[in-house]
């Protein structure tokens, strides 16, 4: 995709007055609308903007002007510069930029992640909250001058860094942490559950054997239980 010039409004200003170039042509060179281009001629449209001459800044050439304004299908192609300039190197990121009207939350956010992660690292948390390593140590010592009225906020409520920057901090500092020791890992389930019963090998442990003949009951055996527990009732009476 071609790249518009530097400044497309005052190009466009300057293609409209002295050019016979298409609405459509400019627009498309400039990046922009064809209505905004007629609402430039008709003085609605960049008024009190002063016109930049593309030549002038090597962004288009008068052969190409030319070219264009003969064939009302050509489109204006960008002058290839003549100076290369280097590639910018990355730089690495500095603090986070906090809004002035969110700083006071920010000990607030340092006290949720001291509790809800402690184990981020200080640097961690100053690239989330943007806030200084000292600032971290008074909250964890309960050395702040506000300590008495902070409360835990997450710092994605209140907008002082993304759920995806937070996620990747944690997930981060999870990767440096030491594979926990012998003992204190979970069980895999394969191991922890129990296999079901087979019906076929275990028996209904609850149910009797229906094959087993049930006992004869001895009908005079029951009679005298019952005589002696009435006559022990008797006697505990008389007692009384």
């Amino acid at each position: 995709m071609q790249q518009g010039p530097l400044m497309p409004k005052a190009t466009a200003v300057w293609l409209v007055e002295n050019t016979s170039l298409s609405f459509d042509q400019i627009a498309e060179f400039c990046k922009l609308h064809p209505l905004e281009v007629k609402g430039i001629a008709d003085g609605e449209v960049a008024a009190g903007i002063k016109g930049l001459d593309p030549v002038q800044t090597g962004q288009l050439t008068r052969e190409e002007i030319e070219r264009v304004q003969k064939d009302p299908e050509a489109r204006l192609a960008m002058a290839k510069p003549k100076v290369r300039l280097p590639e910018m190197k990355r730089t690495r990121k500095g603090p986070r930029y906090t809004p002035v009207s969110r700083r006071h939350d920010r000990p607030n956010a340092i006290l949720w992640l001291v509790r809800n992660h402690p184990e981020l690292k200080d640097a961690q948390i100053m690239r989330l909250v943007g806030t200084t390593k000292t600032t971290i140590q008074q909250v964890r010592e309960r050395t702040h001058w506000n300590s008495a009225q902070l409360t835990p906020m997450d710092p994605v409520t209140l907008g002082l860094c993304s759920q995806i920057d937070l996620d990747f901090e944690v997930q981060r500092s999870a990767k440096d942490r030491p594979p926990a020791p012998e003992g204190q890992t979970l069980l895999s389930p394969e191991v922890s559950v129990l296999p079901e019963p087979d019906p076929e090998t275990q028996g209904f442990r609850d149910e009797p054997d229906r094959d087993r003949p049930e006992p004869a009951i001895d009908v005079n055996s029951v009679f005298a239980k019952l005589k002696q527990l009435k006559r022990a009732g008797d006697e505990d009476e008389e007692e009384m």
